[in-house]
């Protein structure tokens, strides 16, 4: 039950200012809401809407040269803003928590888990060593770590994307706080793991009588978890109010706007491909990759592909979905040549693409394009966009004069005109995304596989790659291979449906079937993990 007479937390007036240069002078203006004892506040916001910044003022860790220019954060009675940072590191960890985005840029790669959760217990001088590791023990046990007497002794690249998280929930926890920060604590993993942890933070709250903050871009998650919610946008609240209320009944545009951009449980009617010629053939696909063994660890193999066959006709969309391992990004690289499978065949309207090496791969590589997860990872920070999109044709052979007149056409197509010589750390993440696709076009594919394409945007930037992506394919008379484990994502744009699991496909159909009649268990509990499947939203 939420204590709603006295709040653990008072944000009052607080306003951040940015450096010199920035795009505006505030990154927080004027910011005040509580967060009670029992209650989980979900801070809602896109990239750059202060919400992070907040919670960083409160933790004591705002960046070089942003600093808190006005207002109070009150924690049981003393402001969090005039501490010294001896005093916040005393604080952290022992009355607050904080979980971050990226675990394995949080956690140290050279240390093993369960020295680094006793590490917590050390910073404040408490147990002794002995009691530390029994105590590391317990909370990965809490937090439903798999073998925890195993993960102990691991690091942190040998866990699972989720496994990690875990630990930094059990970190974030050791110290029993009264309010735990989540920065977006699930953003980057798969439905399944993301239901896991959003059930286990909502679990542990609930049994240690936690107040939470929970910072998130999704609506879907925000129907999970939240008593309350806080909208922010440029740096200012536009809505504050209890869950039900602002989910059923937004009263702010930008709300409505968040809510609407969420991909539907709806499905769209079947569209159909242009023609029944198939485009791409993929017959008994295997690949595995072994790793040999050393000191520290025994040689690996991992059976990444095993006898995948599908085809896709001119004009279609296949999503293929599934979990981390699942062996779709694998499927994704082999498709474009990045990888080389062990097995199987692969055709481009008739064309043994498989077994294409030199000169003759180079002549066919343009028709089949990627785009990657990180666009920004995929960019040469010291390369114009112009020139990065351009590099391509002229590496086919067209003229400078050509390929840069190109790149210029293809960044208008995109809605990015007069961008060309700029470069990538000046573009947002969905513009980067933009840039991305129309470096894709540059080779005038006939088919472009997407993977994770939209995965790392904010939903209401997602929602405009997902619809800039189905008119250029109607365009262009484009086929797409669309690589996901959002299956929201994947209902919005495919036509049909491929599941894998464990580097084989489980079940494959249009996309309706798939998601309104499911004939495999695994494929139901990918559909079961959506967040806020069960709740209804605001009516669109």
């Amino acid at each position: 039950m939420t204590d709603t007479q006295t709040p653990l937390l008072s944000l009052r007036h607080l306003s951040i200012s940015l450096p010199k240069g920035a795009d505006r002078a505030l990154a927080v203006e004027d910011v005040s809401y509580d967060v009670f004892r029992g209650e989980i506040l979900c801070v809602v916001g896109e990239s750059g809407s202060g919400k992070s910044m907040a919670a960083n003022a409160v933790m004591g860790l705002l960046p070089k040269g942003v600093y808190a220019s006005g207002g109070e954060a009150i924690f049981d009675d003393q402001d969090l803003l005039k501490l010294s940072e001896h005093q916040h590191r005393t604080l952290r960890g022992l009355r607050i928590g904080m979980i971050f985005q990226e675990p394995m840029t949080a956690l140290n790669p050279l240390m093993r888990v369960g020295d680094q959760i006793a590490e917590v217990f050390e910073a404040h001088g408490q147990l002794s060593g002995r009691e530390r590791q029994q105590q590391a023990l317990a909370l990965l046990t809490e937090v439903g770590i798999p073998q925890p007497d195993k993960a102990i002794r691991a690091y942190p690249f040998q866990l699972s994307g989720g496994q990690r998280q875990r630990v930094m929930i059990a970190m974030a926890l050791a110290l029993e706080p009264e309010l735990l920060i989540a920065d977006e604590p699930t953003t980057a993993l798969d439905v399944t793991t993301q239901a896991q942890i959003l059930e286990l933070i909502r679990d542990l709250q609930r049994r240690r009588g936690m107040a939470v903050m929970f910072i998130t871009h999704d609506f879907g998650v925000v129907a999970e978890v939240a008593n309350r919610v806080c909208v922010m946008r440029h740096g200012k609240i536009v809505e504050l109010g209890e869950a039900d209320e602002v989910l059923k009944h937004p009263r702010h545009d930008y709300t409505r706007a968040l809510i609407e951009a969420i991909p539907s449980n709806v499905i769209p009617e079947a569209r159909g491909a242009e023609t029944d010629t198939a485009l791409l053939e993929v017959k008994g696909l295997s690949k595995v990759f072994r790793s040999k063994g050393g000191l520290f660890k025994s040689a690996r193999e991992v059976h990444a592909l095993q006898d995948v066959s599908f085809s896709l006709v001119k004009g279609e969309t296949i999503g293929i979905v599934g979990e981390s391992g699942s062996g779709k990004s694998t499927l994704g690289r082999c498709v474009v040549r990045l990888e080389r499978p062990d097995s199987g065949t692969l055709s481009l309207s008739g064309t043994d693409f498989m077994h294409l090496q030199g000169e003759s791969l180079r002549r066919e590589r343009h028709r089949v394009q990627m785009i990657f997860q990180d666009p920004y990872a995929s960019l040469n920070p010291r390369h114009r966009v112009g020139y990065a999109i351009a590099q391509g044709p002229m590496a086919n052979g067209m003229s400078k004069a050509q390929a840069f007149a190109k790149a210029k056409e293809l960044l208008a197509l995109v809605g990015l005109g007069g961008t060309d010589d700029r470069y990538p750390h000046e573009f947002s993440g969905g513009q980067r995304q933009r840039i991305g696709i129309a470096r894709a076009l540059a080779m005038e594919p006939e088919l472009i596989v997407a993977d994770e394409a939209v995965s790392a945007l904010d939903v209401s930037i997602q929602a405009q790659i997902l619809e800039l992506l189905e008119e250029l394919k109607q365009k262009l008379s484009l086929s797409l291979l669309f690589i996901t484990h959002d299956l929201r994502v994947a209902a919005q744009i495919c036509d049909r449906i491929i599941v894998m699991q464990h580097g084989r496909i489980v079940e494959q159909g249009p996309a309706r079937e798939v998601f309104l009649a499911p004939r495999e268990v695994y494929t139901r509990e990918l559909l079961d993990a959506i967040p806020g499947r069960e709740h209804e939203l605001a009516d669109a």
